[in-house]
């Protein structure tokens, strides 16, 4: 399979496992775990998963002492500070303002990737990612999307969420480069758990393991797992082989993903609406991520 072609296919299983991780997430959150206690666990799990994989099928190091500064900004944007700040500003802002707000994502990616990494900036592009967000916008319902004062301070943390998500999948696209992703990945990760032990060390404590029903454990396992490790890796992945603006588009087929997702779950109904904006969606994201052959970034 073309390189190519692989990173699509783990962007597009990025967009699906994180389109189904709004509806599971619910059933845990707060009801069985606090939120910033499901971070601590998340990184944890998923910390273990990476070094499990990493240490039987890569074995690569961290050669360069210099890179242990930016592997720990990595750490903070990537994992720890996103993480924080989503959770806590989905606690207190509307759910759709939350949805609407972390599309904002990849416009600061293809800002960053101009600044940090000289990405070239086509028409093309700002095109794709205009008409990808516009129906994401129409998939969320952008309609029922408004600040108040009830929510502002929320909506503050997932705009400041999607800024350093941003940041993070252009900053660290040198790591990837230069290093295997999964080594990139589990050292992010090894960083990130002791900056959120602090905040999530408490509500870790108070999980109730032993009273947990069967299909919470399920829910758990998917989000540390699947939503966590596979993302990660799957991520880093894509980002060593394509583009950080390429990565960020994606984010525009995670609600898609969700809607479709929780039709078939019997919870929506698939309208005229909604499919044309998927359709709007897809066409931006090819439109964004389309390249001549001749002009196929050397990654790739």
């Amino acid at each position: 399979m073309h390189t190519k072609v692989k990173v699509h296919l783990a962007l597009f299983i990025v967009s699906l496992i994180y389109g189904a991780t709004f509806t599971i997430a619910k059933m845990v959150m707060p009801e069985f775990i606090k939120p910033f206690g499901f971070i601590l666990l998340r990184i944890i799990v998923a910390t273990v998963c990476i070094f499990f994989f990493h240490r039987h099928y890569v074995k690569g190091a961290i050669t360069d002492k210099k890179d242990l500064f930016p592997l720990l900004i990595s750490a903070i944007f990537g994992v720890s500070a996103n993480m924080l700040l989503f959770f806590a500003g989905l606690a207190i802002t509307q759910p759709i303002n939350g949805a609407v707000l972390m599309l904002n994502t990849p416009i600061f990616v293809l800002i960053f990737a101009v600044i940090l990494l000289k990405e070239k900036l086509s028409w093309q592009k700002i095109t794709g990612i205009i008409i990808a967000a516009l129906g994401a916008l129409m998939v969320v319902g952008g309609s029922k999307f408004q600040f108040d004062s009830n929510n502002i301070l929320g909506d503050i943390f997932v705009t400041l969420n999607a800024i350093i998500y941003a940041f993070y999948l252009v900053y660290a696209k040198r790591l990837m480069v230069k290093y295997h992703p999964l080594t990139v990945t589990l050292y992010s990760f090894f960083f990130g758990f002791f900056i959120v032990l602090p905040f999530g060390l408490n509500q870790a404590l108070e999980i109730d393991f032993a009273n947990m029903p069967q299909n919470i454990w399920f829910a758990v396992a998917f989000i540390t797992i699947g939503a966590t490790f596979l993302t990660y890796v799957l991520n880093a992945y894509a980002l060593k082989h394509g583009s950080s603006s390429l990565v960020g588009s994606y984010i525009y087929l995670q609600p898609v993903m969700a809607t479709i997702i929780a039709m078939a779950a019997g919870k929506d109904q698939l309208t005229a609406e909604k499919f044309i904006s998927m359709l709007i969606v897809f066409g931006g994201v090819y439109l964004a991520s389309y390249k001549p052959k001749a002009s196929v970034i050397q990654a790739e």
